[in-house]
């Protein structure tokens, strides 16, 4: 692609018949709402909010419907085999609706009504090309907690594959043992690498963590038998100014132009942490 050609690939990205050929079944602007919501595996708010307290961060098994993931992650596959970034497949309703059907998990983290963020992002990492999930951070850093560590913004990580420690699985310094957590000096990773912890998924699973947290994704081995596939949210409580505009209402879902507007917001966002190319950059730009 050069630049000369971004016009006409910005053209076929904005015709919904090209996505629609691509994943026929996904749906573009089909459905009304989020859906129904996938509960709580736990037995009271109480102890998600303990584990979130503690750790910051609480693992879900297996909460999406096994035929939704297989549906997303061969969507996810075909889009990056023909090397179209994978966050494209946000276009698609059946990725929308995962953040929505999250609402009670949510409602019982933060203890509040929230909102949902216009960030957002899917991974395809390839062991045949030796990649790497995004490198150590933190979201927002210790700014995203109240005065008594609960959490002002939460991140949701769904896993649309298996992941593990092969294929870069997501891996994390959990709170309790992070010395800089939750202070202004979290940008000094003073840890011991034996607090570190591996976390392997499998499909369907929802990691959900605070954004002070430090975690990143695995560099994917050649041993790997295949890529790590997965999808992420943020989220804010509703009574504290947004980190990013514009918010989504929960249950609400963007138009057709607003998702390509918001993908193509996404892969400038976070140039510095997945690589776009001058050629990508001036085709989103034409979007």
């Amino acid at each position: 692609m050069t630049d000369s050609s971004a016009p006409k690939l910005a053209a076929m990205f904005r015709d919904r018949q090209f996505w629609q050929q691509l994943a026929p079944g996904l749906g573009i602007e089909e459905i009304v709402g989020g859906g129904e919501d996938w509960g709580i595996p736990f037995p009271d708010d109480a102890t998600l909010q303990a584990l979130l307290d503690c750790e910051g961060y609480v693992h879900l098994r297996r909460l999406q419907d096994p035929e939704s993931v297989r549906r997303r992650a061969d969507a996810v596959r075909r889009l990056a085999g023909l090397g179209i970034p994978p966050v494209f497949c946000m276009v698609y309703d059946a990725f929308w609706t995962p953040a929505h059907r999250l609402s009670r998990v949510l409602k019982a983290a933060f203890g509040a009504t929230y909102v949902m963020l216009p960030h957002f992002w899917i991974w395809h990492v390839d062991p045949a090309k030796s990649e790497s999930g995004w490198r150590p951070h933190r979201e927002t850093g210790s700014r995203s907690l109240f005065a008594d560590g609960r959490p002002k913004a939460l991140s949701a990580w769904l896993a649309l594959s298996e992941a593990t420690p092969l294929n870069g699985c997501m891996y994390v310094v959990p709170a309790d043992r992070d010395p800089a957590y939750g202070t202004e000096k979290d940008n000094d990773n003073t840890f011991e690498l034996s607090d570190i912890r591996a976390l392997p998924a499998d499909p369907g699973d929802v990691f959900v963590w605070n954004q002070a947290l430090l975690h990143w994704g695995g560099h994917a081995s050649s041993r790997a038998a295949s890529p790590r596939m997965s999808m992420a949210f943020e989220f804010m409580h509703a009574d504290v100014e947004p980190y990013g505009l514009p918010i989504i209402q929960p249950g609400d879902v963007p138009s057709f132009d607003d998702r390509l507007n918001l993908i193509s917001r996404q892969i400038i966002q976070y140039r510095h942490m997945a690589e776009t190319t001058p050629e990508l950059e001036s085709m989103i730009r034409a979007l």
